[in-house]
């Protein structure tokens, strides 16, 4: 191969190499813009109030393996999936509803929740108080030990 087909090749070569990285990137850019956008229109005291009551269904229900998803990242690196379910009771709650969201900052919010679950056989309600950060793109819920 001569001088000239070398550098040909080797321009080529890179071109293929930047045409790749650079699709790379965007398709990065594309799936963060995907994240963001999926909750386009909605405010963050809506989508906390979802999760948060989505979180509340998991353990009504008693699925405190769906309700761990909502742990924040850094949560779940503290927090065991096991050691969660050995902190809950299964059956406990009756019921769950998400009251109120007030978010002091943009990437933290605190939940009000009214639950309902049976003392000794008498229906009891009571508010819990809950923390939602904001992490990695989305809202999670704060696991205070």
């Amino acid at each position: 191969m001569d001088n000239h087909t070398q550098e040909l090749a080797l321009q080529n070569g890179n071109i293929a190499v930047s045409v790749k990285r650079w699709s790379g990137i965007w398709l990065v850019a594309l799936v963060v813009a995907g994240c963001a956008t999926a909750n386009l229109g909605r405010s963050d005291k809506e989508i906390v109030a979802q999760r948060a009551q989505q979180r509340w269904d998991e353990l009504v229900k008693g699925d405190f393996a769906a309700a761990y998803r909502f742990i924040s990242p850094s949560g779940r690196e503290i927090v065991t999936p096991d050691s969660y379910a050995a902190g809950l009771k299964r059956g406990f709650w009756s019921s769950a509803k998400v009251e109120k969201v007030e978010c002091p900052s943009a990437d933290a919010c605190e939940v009000e929740v009214w639950i309902e679950y049976k003392h000794w056989g008498v229906k009891m309600r009571a508010p819990v108080r809950e923390k939602w950060v904001r992490q990695r793109f989305d809202w999670w819920f704060v696991v205070e030990r």
